[in-house]
């Protein structure tokens, strides 16, 4: 039996994987479940840990998973019955090929789209969607447990909200894969390390060409 806050806390982060593939940050869970420090998001992630619901992936930074999920309690009227849904079932084994465009940049932009060849992939990793694949080169994404040579799936959309992990096409030439916010009258293309600067550019300039869906790495 989980806790309110345990059940918030696993919700929000199977939520969030379903959405961008990537885990939130001790931060975004912080402000999600309204606590006053991450530290006691520390102790709702060991308590999960403990019962099973979650577990860390070794040598990814932030990486979490999901290993079983809770029933989620919808609200009724008064009078009826509350009804849960089943957990949520085993991801297919099913494999579709989809385009590999070349490499792109998780540091400073570079050229994307150098030709393309076809990637298999597990269909439970994309969803809903057009999809197409490119080669991580860089670091500046690996506090989001995106590292050098991952391959980055995304869904085709040009459409993106404050927080989602994008690929922003930069005027019409270079593409790179960071955080898209917005900063007043310019957008800000956030990484998530420490070491990069955030970029910064007029709205004319930057084109996003498609969301985050998952992440896939291979092991030589």
């Amino acid at each position: 039996m989980l806790t309110r806050k345990q059940h918030e806390l696993v919700c929000f982060i199977n939520d969030r994987l379903n959405e961008t593939g990537v885990s939130p940050s001790f931060e975004e869970m912080k402000d999600a479940l309204d606590l006053k420090s991450k530290s006691g998001v520390h102790r709702l992630i060991s308590a999960l840990e403990e019962r099973a619901f979650i577990r860390r992936l070794p040598n990814r930074a932030r990486a979490l998973e999901i290993l079983r999920m809770p029933e989620r309690v919808e609200k009724k009227p008064a009078g009826r019955a509350a009804k849960s849904t089943a957990p949520v079932p085993p991801p297919a084994n099913d494999v579709i090929e989809i385009p590999l465009h070349g490499r792109i940049a998780a540091g400073m932009p570079i050229e994307a789209f150098e030709g393309s060849s076809m990637l298999a992939v597990p269909a439970a990793l994309l969803g809903p969607g057009d999809h197409y694949a490119l080669e991580v080169a860089g670091d500046s994404m690996v506090e989001a447990g995106i590292l050098d040579g991952d391959y980055a799936l995304v869904r085709r959309t040009e459409v993106a909200h404050d927080g989602e992990i994008v690929v922003a096409l930069i005027e019409d030439s270079e593409a790179t894969l960071k955080y898209f916010r917005r900063e007043g009258a310019m957008v800000r293309l956030d990484p998530a390390n420490r070491a990069y600067d955030p970029q910064r550019y007029a709205p004319q300039q930057v084109r996003i060409q498609g969301k985050l869906s998952g992440i896939l790495r291979r092991y030589d």
